[in-house]
C-alpha cells in the first residue's frame, strides 16, 4: 500500500473518532447545548408546573420543601426521583422521616399550586369542576403498621378523602372514616391503577380504573390536590426505626384540570 493511501486511512480514522466523541460529550456552546435526558428529573416525567414537593428530609418540624422554578430540575434519591426504568416518579418516605408540625407521619408528596407554582392552590367544592387523574402503584409498605396514602384531596383544615392502602386492602376514605369504601381486599404491590377525583356541585366522585366507587358530599373551600407517598407509620409503631423501613409509591401519570 502506498504511503499516500496509509495517510488517507489514518486521517479517516481520526475523523471518525472525533465524530464519536462529539456524540458522547455534552455541547456547551451557546445555542447548541444538549437537553437533559428525560430520566434526570421528576419534572421530565410529570408536568410539575403547578406543584411543590415536601420531602421526608430536613430539620425537626421543618421538612425540605421545593417549589418552582427549582422543582423543574430537582431530584432527591431515593425520596423523589425518576424510577429505575425511567417510566415514572418514585416517592419514598421512611418511618423515621422529618414531619410537618401538624402530622406525626412523614411524606414525599406533591401539593397542588397555581400561577406556575408560585401560589398555593385553594378552590371551592361548590364552584366549577376540579379533576385530578393519576396512574400509580404502591411499591412498598412500612413494617408492622403497613399503611400508606397515595393521593388525596385536602381542604383548609384536614384531608377530605384519600386512596389508602392497608396491607392488601385498598380503601377510599371519607374524613376520619379510614374504611369508608373498600376498593379491593387483594391489592398486590406494584399493581398500577388509575384513580380519579372529580369535584363539582358540592360532591366528590371518586373513581378506580374508570369505575365510580363513591360519591362524597363536600361543600368546603380551601381545597387542593396532593399525590405521592404519605407513610402512615413512624418509629412508635413500626420497626426498625431507620430509612430501610419505608412506604413507597410510583406515579406514572398526574393531570389536574379546573373548569
Amino acid at each position: 500500500m502506498s504511503r499516500t493511501r496509509k495517510r488517507t486511512l489514518a486521517t479517516t480514522g481520526v475523523a471518525a473518532l472525533s465524530a464519536l466523541a462529539a456524540l458522547t460529550l455534552p455541547l456547551t456552546t451557546a445555542g447548541t447545548a444538549t437537553a437533559a435526558a428525560p430520566c434526570d428529573y421528576p419534572a421530565q416525567q410529570l408536568n410539575l408546573t403547578n406543584w411543590k414537593v415536601t420531602l421526608p428530609t430536613g430539620s425537626s418540624g421543618s421538612p425540605t420543601e421545593v417549589k418552582q422554578p427549582a422543582l423543574a430540575t430537582f431530584s432527591s434519591s431515593p425520596w423523589f426521583t425518576v424510577n429505575s426504568k425511567c417510566t415514572g416518579v418514585q416517592f419514598r418516605s421512611a418511618v423515621n422521616a422529618v414531619t410537618t408540625p401538624n402530622s406525626s407521619y412523614g411524606r414525599a408528596e406533591l401539593r397542588e399550586m397555581t400561577d406556575n407554582g408560585t401560589e398555593n392552590a385553594s378552590w371551592s367544592a361548590t364552584s366549577g369542576t376540579h379533576t385530578m387523574t393519576f396512574r400509580e402503584a404502591f411499591n412498598k409498605l412500612p413494617n408492622d403498621k403497613s399503611h400508606l396514602v397515595g393521593a388525596q384531596i385536602h381542604d383548609g383544615d384536614d384531608d377530605v378523602t384519600v386512596f389508602r392502602l392497608e396491607g392488601t386492602s385498598l380503601y377510599i376514605t371519607k374524613g376520619d372514616d379510614t374504611h369508608h369504601k373498600l376498593v379491593t381486599s387483594n391489592y398486590k404491590l406494584h399493581t398500577v391503577f388509575e384513580g380519579k377525583f372529580v369535584v363539582s356541585g358540592g360532591q366528590i366522585k371518586v373513581y378506580y380504573n374508570g369505575v365510580l366507587q363513591t360519591t362524597i358530599a363536600h361543600t368546603a373551600s380551601g381545597n387542593y390536590f396532593k399525590a405521592g407517598a404519605y407513610t402512615q407509620a413512624n418509629c412508635t409503631n413500626s420497626s426498625p426505626c431507620s430509612s430501610s423501613n419505608y412506604g413507597q409509591v410510583s406515579i406514572y401519570k398526574l393531570q389536574v384540570t379546573h373548569a
